[in-house]
């Protein structure tokens, strides 16, 4: 069986194969290359265009997943219902029903920083359809009181951005980010600013703590789709040269007159930007926590990507030792669409797997008597039973569930719905339901009512946002009102059994066909 899907042809890189769906399955060329093809495929494209071809096209405009089929996934595992009981209820029909299922949750150290929904918009950085749906999408994170991470470069990004003695002194990109979320916010959730190498040399989070009333930083050691830093690219000369000095790794390097002359010159139309990785060592990460909180930050996170297992396990006790107050662990593969293609199919953890190490090492923390810190599982997760088993799989660790795609997917689906319907020009596929936002967006009266006046100044998107948030509560209480759940707290590894032999290897949860076999035999005998 192959796992790998799209190679040397996908519609990621706008590529495929002269010969349709007859290929080798390893290389991925067609099974009789032809001398004379203008060149169709991944291979062909590259001798053309060379590296442009290493990410996703349109380059800034979308966002990408990964095609791999992993071997095991969460649909190989299923969610147990039941006919007994009630818990966090009482056992009564006329009380046990769905919508008295409470899905608020908390992170923090101490429980403290409250959820309405059990969800984190994980960190939204510097990329052009980030930054060009950030107000929908904070808007809609404000008023559905979920969390939302400020993502890595947006400073150092910021044309408007003034450094003094490399370090920010007025950044309004960033100010007008965190306004974007503070002017909705309604008493639960938050907005992070998060940071990388440059971001730190830059001091940003010093700036937001201080300048910006922001409580909570996030320190970055990566993420699911890359093993490097992030990548952007300058159209222009000025652009790469001002990127250069703020001390970004630009390509070519905008400094050479060889380069620039080129540029000029019509040669190549575009600059790299990229960020640098990090290096973790225990002591400096103590000490970044440390500082950080000395400098007025409330709460203090860790977000890491799909390392090997040993970064899992230096996350976890790293954490647990700085009392971390929300550990976000992403896995492979997808994200904002500047990742390099065939690295984010084939580099990296997946998250089922990932998961799983994870709750062996949290386990192994409870069982020292250890702090265990609050934790957000990240890595493809869109619907309600995504939800559901995530939170599964690791309870009770996990207090939240992190999404990036599919928030920002509504942000732009309401964005563009909402703007047309504004203008009188309702798309077919919604006519069926009228003519206004309150007849086309089904949560659209509920946030009238709740806004009143407010609701004319709110961004479009950001009723796609809360629409879609909507979808997944009423999802997940459904889910968990049939295990008899009714609370997050009570969700346990035995509310979701698996379907294969291997699943139940990798996670340790039960095989299908011998969950509750201890409680059957007792029942029948």
């Amino acid at each position: 069986m192959s796992y790998s899907k799209g190679i040397n042809a996908t519609a990621a890189t706008l590529t495929k194969l002269r010969t349709g769906d007859s290929n080798c399955p390893f290389s991925g060329m067609c099974v009789t290359c032809l001398d004379g093809c203008p060149g169709l495929c991944e291979i062909g494209k590259s001798s053309i265009r060379g590296k442009e071809t290493l990410y996703p096209q349109p380059f800034g405009k979308i966002t990408a997943a990964a095609e791999k089929d992993y071997p095991v996934d969460y649909s190989h595992f299923n969610i147990a219902g039941t006919a007994v009981g009630a818990h966090g209820i009482a056992a009564d029909p006329d009380v046990a029903t769905f919508p008295n299922v409470n899905i608020e949750s908390a992170v923090g150290a101490y429980g403290d920083l409250p959820l309405r929904l059990p969800i984190v918009i994980a960190g939204m950085g510097s990329t052009n359809v980030a930054a060009d749906n950030w107000e929908h999408l904070a808007a809609g994170a404000a008023i559905s009181g979920v969390g939302i991470v400020i993502g890595e470069n947006v400073v150092g990004m910021d044309p408007k951005s003034e450094i003094k003695n490399g370090k920010v002194v007025k950044a309004p990109n960033l100010e007008k980010r965190v306004k974007d979320f503070q002017n909705w916010y309604n008493g639960k959730g938050f907005v992070a600013v998060q940071a990388n190498v440059e971001d730190t040399r830059l001091g940003v989070q010093e700036f937001a703590l201080e300048k910006l009333g922001v409580e909570v930083v996030e320190l970055k050691w990566g993420q699911g789709a890359k093993d490097i830093g992030g990548e952007v690219k300058l159209n222009t000369l000025e652009r790469a040269k001002q990127l250069y000095s703020r001390g970004y790794i630009v390509l070519p390097n905008p400094e050479d007159p060889e380069v620039e002359k080129a540029f000029k010159a019509g040669a190549f139309t575009e600059f790299e930007r990229h960020s640098r990785i990090g290096m973790v060592t225990e002591d400096s990460f103590h000490a970044r926590v440390k500082q950080l909180r000395e400098a007025g930050a409330k709460y203090v996170f860790l977000k890491t990507g799909a390392y090997r297992a040993a970064d899992l396990a230096r996350a976890v006790k790293f954490a647990s030792d700085a009392k971390i107050d929300l550990l976000t662990v992403d896995g492979a593969g997808g994200g904002t669409g500047m990742s390099p293609w065939r690295m984010m199919n084939e580099w990296g953890i997946p998250t089922l797997y990932i998961q799983a190490l994870l709750t062996r090492y949290l386990d192994k923390l409870a069982a020292k008597g250890a702090f265990v810190p609050k934790v957000a599982i990240a890595g493809g997760f869109t619907l309600e039973d995504h939800m559901f088993k995530a939170l599964a799989m690791s309870a009770p660790y996990v207090k939240a569930v992190g999404m990036a795609r599919s928030p920002l997917t509504a942000a732009m689906v309401g964005k563009t719905v909402g703007e047309a319907v504004k203008q009188g020009k309702v798309p077919n596929e919604y006519k069926k339901y009228g003519e206004t936002l309150e007849q086309v967006f089904i949560y659209a009266h509920e946030l009238k009512n709740k806004l009143g006046k407010d609701f004319d100044k709110l961004p479009v998107g950001a009723v796609g946002v809360y629409t879609y948030f909507e979808r997944l509560a009423q999802g997940l209480r459904q889910l968990m009102c049939g295990a008899r759940k009714f609370a997050l707290e009570y969700i346990t590894r035995d509310d979701i059994f698996a379907l294969t032999k291997e699943a139940a290897e990798i996670t340790g949860i039960k095989y299908v066909m011998e969950h509750d076999a201890e409680e059957a035999e007792k029942i029948l005998g």
